[in-house]
């Protein structure tokens, strides 16, 4: 090799560091946009932007991990002010994309527990399919605030570089959205127990009991799918534990062959429904004491992408 070959052909000290930022991101992206598909996008374009910088450029980055997050950051925080223009266009109603067990996920398919930890979402709290849904009801500044501040501990400086509001303005709008998320959750229900109501559900619709349906439903139940208009899927959210439980019944009675199979969803007990071998709904639950408070059924194709099997 001589002086004058391209500095590209060097190699790299900081690779490796900056390689290991993946898994941060792909988590902070997921919770920021409810989509997979768009999470990784967003990582994707994050590298690009970095790899696109000349050897010089990069070296003067006192910290690669921390521009990596904030050029992240501010891609999800502009990619949320479009969403909501999308989701109004969207057919039915948005759920955001449904994860199986970290240990199942690999790179958008299942997989052994020992592929690259760095391609998984880091399944908690803060990422059950109920936590989501609260957060798809903020602003795009109120959500990057709370999940930058109080999910992955950002101070408000660095979160203010990423939303381009003051430190103060960030403060006030992760307090804004933490009001929202206190006044979402119910009292708190043991993963034992929550698991237990899940499997008793799942055997009164297997067995089609519309009594035992609707004991096991909170009489303001209510159930929403995502078919995305790729699949059918009922557009509006069905409310009410008999209108709730009649209509899973009468699913049940349309489709005969289909298996319900008790799964990890988002961390959280759910149910995956297969007529074969094809994921064709992921059902996430929120479940307060000893009843079902909502059900969330991801129907949409594109979104169950991660349950395929194969």
């Amino acid at each position: 090799m001589t002086t004058s070959e391209p500095e590209r052909d060097r190699p790299d000290p900081s690779l490796n560091a900056i390689i290991s930022e993946r898994r941060q991101l792909i988590n902070m992206a997921y919770r920021l946009l409810g989509s997979l598909a768009e999470a990784e996008d967003v990582v994707q374009e994050t590298y690009a932007r970095w790899y696109a910088m000349s050897r010089p450029q990069q070296d003067a980055i006192e910290s690669p991990g921390a521009w990596l997050t904030r050029v992240a950051g501010r891609i999800c925080y502009d990619l949320l002010g479009s969403a909501r223009a999308r989701r109004e266009r969207y057919v039915g109603e948005w759920i955001p994309e449904p994860l199986p067990d970290s240990t199942e996920w690999i790179n958008g398919r299942q997989g052994s527990a020992s592929a690259d930890p760095a391609d998984r979402v880091t399944l908690d709290e803060s990422v059950t399919m109920a936590f989501l849904v609260v957060l798809e009801s903020m602003t795009p500044a109120e959500r990057v605030a709370f999940v930058l501040h109080d999910v992955f501990r950002f101070s408000f400086p660095e979160v203010a570089e990423i939303v381009g509001r003051t430190p103060a303005a960030c403060r006030q709008l992760a307090s804004s959205a933490r009001r929202r998320v206190r006044a979402s959750q119910g009292p708190a229900t043991p993963a034992a127990q929550r698991a237990a109501v899940v499997r008793s559900f799942k055997e009164a619709w297997e067995a089609k009991d519309l009594d035992a349906l609707i004991a096991l439903l909170d009489p303001d139940a209510t159930g929403i799918a995502d078919g995305g208009g790729l699949v059918s899927a009922v557009l509006e959210p069905v409310e009410g534990a008999e209108r709730v439980a009649r209509f899973l019944v009468d699913i049940a009675d349309r489709a005969a062959d289909l298996t319900i199979t008790e799964r990890l969803v988002n961390g959280q007990p759910g149910l995956v429904a297969r007529p074969d071998d094809v994921t064709v709904a992921v059902m996430a639950f929120d479940v307060v004491g000893d009843r079902i408070r909502r059900i969330w059924a991801v129907r949409n194709p594109e979104k169950l992408r991660p349950w395929t099997t194969g």
